[in-house]
């Protein structure tokens, strides 16, 4: 007999500088404790995205519980968690607070509270997409209780995707810039406070040092034709973590030849290649 997929309602797993962290699940009805995966969106992303939703029911027809959440400071509200209706909220994001966020999804799979299911919390994995690979990585080397961590087209520096030069010394005397969001024609802000944070943390968002020292197993999955973190990323990643794997997807893009919005009821060809990679690699037991 076949098990039923559950996807739950957006519920609230804690607040950061009071916005709330929103997320749902994905999973199969049962009467056991199942593995549970964080999934990470990256810049101008969100859980609702595209067809991140076909990812987490993939994932839960092959035995895990799929937690997809969007972070505090995205831009996203309760009420219209799809899009950036709290621009103010954008601006006001940092690393520091992405980092918070995650920690504090962990400790809520940790508490086992409703309305989670039975999870065996000795299998808890993160995936990270685009930056939000970077925060994965930076939170699976600094706590112990993330079994393995998976990313895909994710970043490995943060530092250099700063405005630089005079761009920079603009960015610090108006103490904001905008950039244009090609689809919802937003001029999305970015607060100065982001680089401030950054700088002030900068050892801790050091994506290289957290890969060289990883202790977990890591799977990067990235795409051939990445058009917005290059390939050459996920190599550099490879190269700082000894027993990382690397598999890269032919013909894919940064997300996978999907879009927002995504009708149809199948993932892409190489969305579905990067599903079937991080499944086998989840499941594989460790040396």
């Amino acid at each position: 007999m076949e098990q039923h997929i559950i996807q739950t309602d957006n519920f609230i797993l804690g607040y950061n500088h009071k916005k709330a962290i929103i997320g749902d699940l994905t999973y199969k009805e049962t009467d056991y404790a199942q593995p549970l995966i964080i999934f990470c969106h990256g810049y101008k992303g969100y859980k609702d995205w595209g067809a991140w939703h076909l990812v987490a029911k993939a994932f839960a027809e092959s035995g895990f519980i799929f937690l997809k959440f969007n972070f505090s400071h995205n831009g996203g509200t309760f009420e219209n968690p799809i899009d950036f209706p709290d621009l103010d909220a954008f601006g006001q994001d940092n690393f520091s607070k992405q980092m918070q966020d995650l920690k504090q999804v962990i400790n809520f799979v940790k508490s086992q509270k409703a309305p989670l299911p039975q999870v065996n919390i000795s299998k808890i994995s993160v995936l990270g997409h685009s930056r939000g690979g970077g925060i994965a990585c930076l939170m699976t080397y600094e706590n112990q209780d993330i079994d393995k961590l998976v990313t895909w087209s994710s970043v490995s520096n943060y530092k250099n995707r700063f405005p630089k030069g005079k761009d920079l010394e603009a960015w610090q005397n108006k103490g904001v810039y905008y950039v244009k969001n090609g689809r919802t024609k937003q001029d999305m802000p970015h607060y100065y406070q982001f680089y401030e944070d950054f700088l002030k943390n900068q050892d801790r968002f050091d994506i290289q040092y957290a890969a060289e020292h990883l202790k977990q197993p890591f799977l990067i999955i990235h795409g051939e034709d990445d058009e917005t973190v290059k390939l050459e990323e996920a190599k550099k990643l490879k190269n700082w973590c000894e027993h990382a794997e690397l598999k890269i997807i032919s013909n894919a893009t940064h997300t996978y030849n999907t879009k927002q919005p995504w009708d149809k009821a199948e993932l892409s060809k190489e969305l579905k290649a990067a599903v079937e990679e991080s499944i086998a690699f989840l499941k594989k037991l460790k040396p």
